[in-house]
């Protein structure tokens, strides 16, 4: 079950050392935001390994690719996975095929396997930022197409996510901009600089130690579900660790 957010004063957080009390100013609005992670935070799922069973589904992937997927699934929990380099050998995969094609496929992929995967927790969690007037930001390192999808269900407005360089309607087999690891730093910043807020006093909910740059760049970072190396990392920063379901 979240805790992410106190019952009493929206402008207090407590989690582990990170306290932080902002007072409404009444010259100038407090901006805050809330970023999310996807996997295992917003949603229940991998949603990689998902995406990957339905094209399996679909004829469109083999057996052993579906193993390899598997595989690099198991080192990205692991946080051994060379994530540059299997971002770009998979968008280059991707090379002249139709950007419209992919929509639609995750659109289908979205309704029968995404939408019935979102944590409640999280939910529950997004509305208490907005009762509290926090922007909430969506920040992951799928494509825009999957962080799209699971943003507009949950009326997340803002989504800072990898994105596929698209030319005349076709994939150009090129990362437009990268949204993972350190790289999720670098947009939030970018992002952030953009809309007025401040990281310092930003929340980060994530479940992976992929993640610890962005989750050591806020004000408050919270663990969700943690990978076994983020458990770690958090009990000893004293950081707060939730169950999200």
């Amino acid at each position: 079950m979240a805790t992410g957010l106190t019952q009493g004063r929206c402008r207090t957080f407590r989690g582990g050392t990170n306290t932080v009390t902002a007072e409404p100013s009444s010259s100038q609005p407090v901006k805050r935001a809330a970023f999310f992670d996807m996997d295992h935070t917003v949603l229940r799922i991998d949603s990689s390994l998902s995406w990957m069973r339905f094209l399996q589904r679909r004829g469109e992937l083999s057996q052993l690719y579906a193993l390899r997927a598997l595989w690099w699934s198991i080192q990205y929990k692991l946080a051994l996975l060379d994530l540059d380099t299997l971002a770009d050998r998979l968008v280059a995969e991707l090379r002249g095929d139709a950007e419209v094609d992919m929509i639609t496929k995750t659109e289908q992929w979205h309704r029968l396997d995404v939408a019935c995967n979102v944590s409640d927790a999280a939910v529950k969690t997004i509305g208490r930022h907005r009762e509290c007037g926090d922007v909430v930001v969506l920040l992951t390192g799928s494509s825009q197409y999957a962080a799209r999808s699971v943003a507009q269900m949950l009326d997340i407005e803002h989504v800072l996510s990898t994105e596929l360089e698209v030319r005349d309607g076709h994939f150009t087999g090129k990362v437009a901009q990268r949204c993972f690891g350190g790289h999720k730093v670098r947009v939030a910043q970018q992002w952030a600089s953009a809309h007025g807020v401040n990281l310092d006093d930003a929340v980060f909910y994530s479940d992976s130690y992929n993640d610890l740059p962005m989750l050591s760049r806020v004000g408050r970072p919270v663990a969700v579900n943690p990978d076994v190396r983020l458990r770690r990392h958090a009990m000893t920063n004293n950081w707060s660790i939730e169950r999200w379901t």
